[in-house]
């Protein structure tokens, strides 16, 4: 096929007064061929070839339908040429990935809702696994829905004895205790999920003992629906990179390693002074200006918890005092005589 290149090239040749022989001695062209060019004003105009069609034309609309189905969640490139191969399709799966870029960069994923809950209604409560092996270590996280308002504290157990405690402690630090707890699949929770019906679960005879306890009902997530419980879990996530992993390395840079008793020290003032002090991104609030709100609607605390305020349960309120990393060797002495090293 001879491109406009090629034809200006021959009528600049003639212009420099090159003979035919010689303008298809230098372009390879026939002689009836630059003589055509010669005669005619008109750049050269060739039909579009019609496009083939590719190996994973047949399976667009699929993919596209499958791209829509999981959003906001995205399928990986090799999951879904997989399954177009059991189609028959035969191409490579760079293909495949190349074609889920384009879709993705055109979909726009439906907007989220969030479900906003009245305040006093509902604390969500999770574990965050922040440590595994000999040493583990868990943070039991409670989030109120309407304020936002979070507890933590740090554990090396997830039993039932000690998740009834941080229940304990989390309703003291709230200074109230709300009308309904939400959990996922914990097995010191849920024993059979819909074991007398839908909806009707069989809970840890121990749970039901503390809700009764403290007055509120215990709710279960629905399964596979991540955003049932996504205030707790977006705050792990907080939790996660904005205290822990700092905390960690900054006490790895002094040679130590974090233990219980520094963590939960440390995360109380970071809750009372950075994380329920900052302005929330989905509020546009403060958690504990909304906490004063949600407190007055939430039920009281049970006597013992009420009028006990030595017990560590309750001593959120009190100002942590801000404790240097870097101590003293007669700080470091006397955790050795202690055995806590």
């Amino acid at each position: 096929m001879i491109g406009k290149e090629e034809c200006m090239e021959v009528r600049i040749l003639k212009k420099q007064g090159k003979s035919i022989r010689e303008i298809s001695r230098i372009t390879g062209l026939c002689r009836n061929t630059v003589r055509k060019f010669l005669r005619s004003t008109a750049d050269p105009r060739y039909k579009e070839r019609a496009k083939r069609p590719g190996k994973l034309d047949p399976f667009k609309a699929f993919l596209e339908e499958r791209v829509k189905a999981a959003l906001p969640h995205r399928i990986p490139a090799p999951v879904l040429a997989r399954e177009i191969k059991s189609f028959g399709y035969d191409g490579g799966e760079r293909t495949v990935r190349t074609f889920l870029a384009t879709l993705y960069s055109r979909i726009t994923p439906e907007p989220v809702v969030r479900f906003e809950t009245e305040p006093g209604k509902q604390m969500q409560a999770d574990w965050c696994e922040l440590r595994k092996g000999k040493h583990p270590l868990y943070a039991f996280v409670g989030t109120l829905g309407f304020s936002r308002d979070s507890f933590v504290v740090f554990t090396t157990s997830q039993a039932f004895d000690v998740l009834r405690e941080c229940h304990e402690m989390a309703f003291s630090f709230f200074g109230g205790v709300p009308r309904e707890v939400l959990y996922d699949n914990m097995k010191t929770v849920v024993l059979e999920r819909n074991a007398f019906g839908e909806g009707n679960h069989r809970f840890h005879t121990g749970l039901w003992d503390t809700a009764k306890h403290f007055g509120y009902i215990p709710r279960l997530c629905k399964p596979y629906r991540a955003k049932t419980k996504g205030k707790v879990e977006r705050f792990n996530r907080y939790l996660r990179y904005s205290f822990y992993y700092p905390l960690v390395s900054r006490l790895k840079q002094a040679g130590l390693t974090l233990d219980v008793a520094t963590a939960n020290i440390e995360v109380r003032k970071w809750l009372n002074e950075v994380a329920n002090c900052r302005i929330h991104g989905e509020t546009g609030e403060r958690p504990c200006d909304r906490l004063e709100i949600e407190r007055s609607a939430m039920l009281p605390l049970p006597p013992r918890l009420a009028v006990e305020p030595d017990k560590p349960q309750v001593i959120a309120a009190m100002p942590w005092p801000v404790i240097p990393l870097q101590r003293p060797a007669s700080f470091y002495d006397q955790i050795l005589q202690e055995g806590r090293l």
